[in-house]
């Protein structure tokens, strides 16, 4: 395969499963968790497949976390971060992996406080799953290079993610500030990989 031909499929792949990454985690969060977190046991036994959707979507996102490692790491391997990156991304994907079977498990939960532990437990362990991303972007922010300010937003996004996870372990109060670092992480993380994923898209790959 020409080379240049080779870059730009990476680069559509890697493009298209961002997007792909984007609707599914929206689904899985703001209907499906929100919806657990407001009502647990009537979403349980009112709406079950709502949950097993959620479950699902989670599990495509992991799928498709990969794949963007694998893409990322073949279109940017002349870089030495490159591998790096991708590892810390694998890690990421390994922990979501992991955090999911806490929702796996909420079917044969029969009190409110139950399913809201079993929540509680997944959006922890994907919390310290984040912090491996955090690496992850602030690496790929310096491979990319180019363009700078979505290099610049990625690396910023990346530093973000790692604050976020450590201020959830290190602050009592964080609830307090949660909002702030809400803000603090989505902004940049928005802005920065959907550009990415747009650029990818547009002009990734091609010479």
């Amino acid at each position: 395969m020409n080379r240049s031909l080779e870059q730009r499929t990476l680069a559509l792949i890697a493009g298209i499963s961002y997007l792909i990454i984007f609707f599914a985690a929206i689904y899985a969060n703001f209907f499906v968790i929100a919806s657990l977190i407001d009502a647990p046991l009537s979403t349980i036994r009112q709406n079950p497949i709502l949950v097993r959707s959620g479950i699902l979507a989670f599990l495509i996102t992991v799928v498709f976390d990969v794949l963007i490692a694998w893409a990322l790491y073949e279109l940017y391997k002349q870089h030495v971060l490159s591998l790096l990156s991708m590892l810390f991304r694998m890690m990421h994907a390994a922990i979501m992996g992991v955090a999911i079977f806490a929702l796996a498990t909420i079917f044969t939960s029969t009190t409110n406080d139950t399913i809201l532990r079993q929540v509680d437990v997944f959006n922890t362990v994907w919390l310290i799953g984040l912090f491996f991303f955090g690496i992850h972007l602030m690496l790929l922010g310096n491979i990319i290079g180019k363009p700078k300010i979505i290099a610049f937003l990625l690396v910023i996004a990346g530093f973000m993610y790692m604050l976020d996870t450590a201020a959830h372990f290190m602050l009592p109060n964080y609830q307090i500030y949660a909002s702030v670092f809400l803000a603090l992480v989505a902004i940049p993380s928005i802005l920065g990989e959907m550009s990415f994923a747009i650029w990818l898209l547009a002009k990734g790959g091609k010479q």
